[in-house]
């Protein structure tokens, strides 16, 4: 049994082995062996399997196995496979999910096999269903809702909605079933029944008599921040959603909009490390370092810009090489600054709370945190590279230079977001690349710029 602390060589038996049963096409077997994994190894195991022997063992599997099987991997080596299968076999494998889920699929694969996918449906009604779910946005409403939702007509009895959960038990036994939704005859969202009102009322009541009357719902195309500040102001579990003509579409959960928030935050922070796309070590290596070597480019290039300051200026680092110790520290040091200014500037623009037109109103509140901020830091090395090299001068031109820069940091942090979102580029992809050059660039100036201006005090 593989566990966190399993010896590589037997890992590599084991897969070995698995690799050999598939290839002989004794899926039984393979199960057999699969299952004795724990279930926390399961997907690094099966994810580190080529993609050719993954899609042997979904091949030789039933639709019911290969969903767990896709549903353990990783989405982008998911959709690689199910771009691979045959349409129908990956119609029969995605028609076991959730509609959500399903729609979260079609919605990354290409626009031809996705229709090929759900050409082959059993049911068109269905496919209609997750063709339409795949079409929102994933910062929307309609993008995170589900569509297995319990609603009635308001005319029906409370003994015809209870026969008729016992009679699709099967079909219902996998919602998640709190409440019941009560419609009009064209699907507009009129009501909402509890289950334990249902349970506990005379069989000849109707609906309509029963139901909880103007409930709460919010519009399919609702932002997710927005639904986020309605759970915090509501305690509902999950809230019903509706189209613009007010007909009941789905339900968002709490919980799924904090997922979608966490996995936002998450793909925010990856693209600011320079991990545009999602990335795996199981992936081809080639096809790794192209994508980052696209990234590290860029930042060589504008490095190299930065670099030239302390080139123009290499006479004055020369004659005063203590120099050389505070250019790190003073580029560091305010792109810190700096990536404070963009992290609070992209959580705003997340929540709406500022608009990409109030650059000087964002501008003078990061200039005022800067300068006492600047003053703090600016004195601090100040005093230490006094006590240090006993120079005044020395401490003030570096003093200085990182309060200045400090300064340059948080006006370019703070704004630069909003001038990338109003030119519908990604603040997160392009302001920590932008960020980091203009900080080093600008210190690397201001330290070496005054150190030539007061090089006989210096030396």
């Amino acid at each position: 049994m593989l566990s966190a602390n399993s010896n590589p060589m037997d890992e590599h038996a084991f897969a070995t082995k698995i690799i050999a049963l598939i290839q002989s096409g004794d899926f039984s077997t393979v199960h057999e062996l699969i299952d004795t994994l724990r279930l926390e190894d399961r997907p690094r195991f099966l994810s580190r399997l080529d993609t050719a022997v993954q899609q042997q063992l979904l091949e030789g599997m039933s639709s019911e196995d290969a969903a767990d099987f896709v549903q353990m991997l990783p989405e982008v080596q998911a959709l690689e496979l199910l771009e691979e299968l045959r349409p129908e076999f990956a119609a029969d494998i995605l028609e076991e999910f959730p509609k959500d889920e399903q729609a979260d699929f079609v919605g990354e694969l290409n626009d031809r096999t996705a229709q090929a996918i759900l050409s082959e449906m059993d049911d068109a009604g269905e496919a209609e269903i997750v063709r339409k779910l795949a079409s929102y946005e994933d910062n929307e409403a309609g993008g995170i809702m589900i569509a297995e939702l319990l609603s009635f007509s308001k005319h029906d009895t409370v003994g015809y909605v209870v026969q008729h959960l016992r009679d699709n038990a099967d079909k219902y036994n996998d919602f998640d079933v709190q409440y019941a939704y009560v419609l009009e005859p064209n699907g507009k969202l009129v009501g909402v029944l509890r289950m334990r009102d249902l349970l506990l009322s005379p069989a000849h009541v109707r609906l309509d008599q029963l139901m909880l009357r103007n409930p709460i719902s919010v519009d399919h195309h609702l932002p997710i921040d927005d639904l986020n500040e309605f759970f915090d102001d509501h305690a509902f579990v999950g809230v019903p959603i509706v189209d613009d003509s007010g007909v009941l579409v789905g339900v968002v959960r709490r919980g799924d909009v904090e997922e979608a928030i966490g996995d936002r935050n998450t793909s925010d922070y990856l693209k600011t490390q320079g991990i545009v796309t999602e990335e795996f070590r199981t992936m081809p290596v080639l096809l790794r370092a192209r994508r980052r070597l696209g990234w590290l480019s860029i930042n060589i290039l504008l490095n190299i810009v930065a670099a030239s300051v302390i080139a123009f200026y290499q006479d004055t680092l020369t004659q005063v090489i203590a120099l050389a110790v505070f250019l790190p520290i003073i580029s560091d040091m305010s792109g810190c600054s700096g990536t404070q200014a963009v992290a609070v500037s992209m959580r705003e623009l997340s929540l709406g709370l500022v608009a990409t037109r109030e650059v000087v109103w964002v501008w003078l509140k990061e200039i005022s945190v800067g300068l006492i901020n600047g003053f703090a830091l600016g004195l601090f090395i100040a005093v230490a590279t006094v006590l240090w090299q006993g120079n005044a001068w020395l401490g003030a031109v570096v003093g200085v230079a990182l309060m200045v820069n400090t300064l340059i940091a948080v006006s370019i942090g703070g704004t630069l977001p909003l001038i990338l979102r109003r030119w519908n580029l990604d603040p997160a992809l392009a302001s920590g690349p932008i960020l980091t050059t203009a900080t080093d660039m600008c210190g690397f100036l201001l330290v070496l710029g005054l150190a030539n201006a007061f090089l006989s005090r210096l030396v």
